[in-house]
């Protein structure tokens, strides 16, 4: 029978009944179709029919699922959640199953001292690439060791990383009780297996994880990990992965109503395409996003990507696509994307016990990978912004665009804390903005001069807004930048 009258069977029989076994559409089969048949025609409409389907021996119980309201995490989910990610340990489990990969594509024991050799080379020869410039920055994770090496040093770290993201999604109250996630150039599945791990530990949430990869190696990794480690979670459904180079979709290619996309460190990989092509692309695919989704872009925190990420943020801005975070404009003007970068920062992640063996040689700073540090945007259809705050009309604040008219003065300033400290025993740097700069601004606490008035800045978050008041004005002529001095008379306080 055509997939869509099966489909149309089982739209007719939930109608019906609130709760029923898949079996009995077998009744209403005019063909005789076993009851998993039955199953893969009907699996991938499942999520969008609000129906979840319940093994029970070789049949499936049907059930009714709840609607898509705001995500409302309990006080001991956000134990649980700050307690996983203070620690940075990836499970148990997740090691396990990377590790018999590894044996399984080598033939040999994961930690044998040829195979663990032979990662440490594919590690560096990546390391090397990515700090080209031009035509000569190639980065592969398409085969063979480069997939293993990408398990061992970057899949830990963006593992861990992107639950940082969820979460913070989750307590501004984005996310959903269920979730329709797209994941682009998934490679071997490090955010689809964040998100099946993140999603394990909420009782009151579901997902359906989709996810987009050309190469025929990291599929192969994707499926020995990703679903098998979701596969005990009634909450986590992990779809069939879509073989296609991103470059090339359209959003026929992508599910329905897709309530989030991600692209995670992806767009810099992508050289082929302008940032204008990369803008479109994205525009196009999000004709697939439900009007208060969001499109999630992540890159690394070097300068160079991170200008690279701000400037296709502009170029989205405003074509239907708004930003929620990191940016908020309290000005109410635009800044000048060719010269801003900014990164988060959060605790070092736990070496897994892969990397810790791999560290276990004459150079072992070569092979861990443990900080955390991304540069983000998060954008939307709708209007909502994470930062509601505005300048008001009259406030004695200096703009960050005339700051060179006060060099050498003291001046009180409004802006947003666009980076974690930057500084060292003696000094906390911050990189600041306030949306309408034109050179890099940076705020500086000697450790001589840190008090009660001026330690906010030390307890502000990534994109938080604070005011600062008497701060003293410096240009750095090496640099082309400022830098403003926190004195003990000056004082810091948090907005929001």
């Amino acid at each position: 029978m055509p997939a869509n009258k099966v489909l149309s069977v089982l739209k007719y029989v939930s109608r019906m009944k609130k709760e029923f076994m898949l079996s009995e559409l077998k009744d209403y089969v005019e063909d005789e179709m076993s009851i998993q048949a039955i199953y893969n025609e009907v699996s991938s409409s499942l999520f969008d029919l609000r129906l979840n389907a319940i093994p029970m021996g070789n049949d499936f119980r049907i059930m009714r699922a709840p609607g898509k309201e705001t995500l409302v995490l309990s006080p001991e989910d956000k134990e649980l959640m700050s307690s996983f990610l203070k620690f940075g340990t990836i499970p148990k489990k997740l090691q396990r199953l990377i590790e018999q990969y590894i044996g399984e594509k080598t033939s040999k024991d994961w930690d044998d001292p040829i195979v663990l050799e032979k990662i440490r080379w594919a590690i560096q020869s990546q390391k090397a690439g990515y700090w080209k410039e031009g035509k000569a920055r190639k980065i592969s994770y398409e085969k063979g060791y480069s997939i293993l090496g990408y398990l061992a040093y970057q899949f830990p770290v963006y593992f861990i990383q992107f639950q940082h993201i969820l979460y913070g999604m989750e307590l501004d109250g984005l996310l959903k009780t269920r979730m329709k996630i797209v994941d682009f150039g998934t490679g071997p599945g490090t955010v689809p297996a964040a998100i099946a791990d993140h999603y394990m530990r909420l009782g009151n949430a579901e997902v359906d994880i989709h996810s987009v990869e050309l190469y025929d190696e990291n599929l192969e990794a994707y499926k020995h990990i990703v679903p098998e480690y979701a596969k005990d979670n009634l909450n986590v459904k992990v779809e069939e992965t879509i073989k296609a180079n991103i470059k090339d979709l359209t959003a026929d290619d992508l599910p329905d109503k897709v309530d989030m996309m991600v692209f995670s460190n992806v767009l810099n990989e992508i050289s082929e395409l302008s940032l204008d092509e990369k803008a479109a692309l994205l525009k196009e695919l999000s004709k697939k996003l439900v009007d208060d989704g969001n499109i999630v872009l992540i890159e690394p925190a070097d300068k160079a990507n991170s200008t690279e990420l701000r400037r296709l943020m502009f170029a989205l801005k405003g074509s239907g696509l708004n930003v929620y975070s990191p940016c908020s404009f309290i000005w109410c003007a635009g800044c000048k994307p060719d010269e801003c970068w900014s990164f988060e920062q959060k605790n070092d992640i736990n070496p897994p016990v892969l990397m810790k063996k791999l560290a276990d040689c004459e150079e072992p700073f070569r092979y861990l990978n443990t900080d955390i540090k991304y540069s983000y945007v998060i954008l939307r259809k709708d209007r909502q912004t994470r930062i509601k705050f505005k300048v008001p009309l009259k406030a004695k604040f200096a703009r960050l665009a005339t700051i060179d008219k006060f060099a050498d003065k003291r001046i009180n300033i409004v802006c947003s804390v666009m980076s974690g400290d930057l500084g060292d025993n003696k000094y906390s740097v911050y990189k600041v903005c306030d949306g309408t700069s034109r050179k890099q601004v940076y705020v500086i606490l000697p450790f001589h001069n840190m008090n009660v008035e001026n330690n906010a800045i030390k307890e502000a978050d990534y994109g938080g807004i604070i005011k600062i008041y008497d701060v003293l004005v410096k240009y750095n002529e090496e640099k082309d930048s400022y830098n403003l001095i926190l004195g003990k008379m000056s004082a810091v306080e948090k907005v929001e």
